[in-house]
């Protein structure tokens, strides 16, 4: 399917950004890549390119809202107006709350939250006065089941889903065609782990099971072609980490207190030199592009059935039905496990 349309993502260079890019590039797309490293966006230009879309690399930190601005002005410029926006760039720091400096998180929830709020500022200064289009934000299942280590990032996930529900009510009552909707992602394999700032003694991981960027991505893509809907969940391990934590909400606080430290870490020991992304792009000071994945190919699924059900309104029920039992069977088994 060609569709000739202009796409914005954000946190492009690399991860579920690089691989959305690629997927509205063989649908014919004009995509306007934004991320704050060279290498990673010029990779990532290359591939849109040879995708058969049409690409504009725009070196842009959107934790500056003037940077944002100018990148929608220059997408606009060289393809006209924008008819999706997808935000994904974030950053974080791997660390117990009080090892994390008031800078670094103010740092982190400038670009993971804010950086988000002036992406969806900008997308409907743009979309408002043509009454169309749509705007996607990558959201995660920590935005409603927060983890330890993670405070910053849990912190603006969840940010992010009350500002967005906030402004879905706006556009609603004003009966606006322009859409909002949030795909909640699960584990990853993004380069996120080998350039996350961590003071974890050994090597961070996503905490399994862990799927390929490509299965997100295809997640984004049809979030933006159908975006009517309030949320869309991908993987099973999503759904039945929010479902479950509405259920027993104390219950994975003890699992976590007594888990998460070690499932979030691999067997291996950080390296004392290993670079991290919070003030400066990874890729800039490495001078190489770390692409869509991360290290964790070979634990990574390539598919998920949970979220190829969810795509088609009349599984979804049955898709949601099979996730709900699946999550009372992790609920009985985390019970055990904290009371052994």
């Amino acid at each position: 399917m060609t569709v000739e349309r202009t796409v914005v993502i954000t946190g492009a260079s690399g991860g579920i950004g690089r691989a959305a890019a690629r997927l509205f590039a063989e649908q014919g797309a004009n995509v306007a890549l934004l991320a704050r490293g060279q290498a990673g966006l010029d990779a990532a230009a290359a591939e849109v390119e040879e995708a058969g879309g049409r690409a504009l690399a725009l070196p842009t930190d959107v934790a500056d809202y003037a940077q944002v601005e100018a990148a929608a002005k220059a997408t606009e410029s060289t393809f006209g107006p924008i008819d999706v926006w997808v935000n994904v760039a974030f950053t974080s720091v791997f660390a117990p709350f009080t090892e994390i400096g008031p800078e670094e998180f103010k740092r982190v929830t400038e670009v993971s939250y804010l950086g988000f709020v002036h992406g969806t500022r900008v997308a409907l200064n743009s979309m408002l006065p043509r009454n169309a289009g749509s705007i996607v934000q990558v959201g995660s299942a920590l935005g409603d089941r927060s983890i330890p280590l993670q405070s910053a990032y849990c912190g603006a996930k969840h940010a992010v889903n009350g500002f967005t529900s906030s402004v879905r009510t706006e556009l609603l009552h004003r009966k606006s065609r322009v859409h909002i909707t949030v795909v909640q992602m699960p584990a990853v394999n993004t380069p996120q782990f080998s350039w996350v700032l961590s003071r974890l003694p050994n090597h961070p991981q996503p905490v399994p099971p862990i799927y390929q960027p490509e299965v997100a991505a295809r997640a984004v893509v049809h979030a933006a072609d159908h975006p009517r809907r309030k949320q869309y969940y991908v993987g099973a391990s999503t759904v039945a980490t929010i479902l479950g934590n509405r259920v027993a909400p104390a219950l994975l606080d003890r699992y976590l207190a007594r888990t998460g430290f070690d499932s979030q870490q691999t067997g291996d020991k950080a390296s004392p030199d290993r670079v991290n992304n919070l003030w400066q792009p990874a890729d800039g000071r490495r001078g190489h592009d770390y692409g869509a994945h991360g290290v964790f190919d070979d634990q990574a699924a390539a598919r998920s059935p949970q979220t190829e059900l969810a795509r088609h309104p009349a599984l979804t029920a049955t898709a949601l039905a099979g996730t709900a039992l699946g999550a009372a069977a992790v609920l009985r088994g985390i019970r055990r496990r904290v009371s052994s």
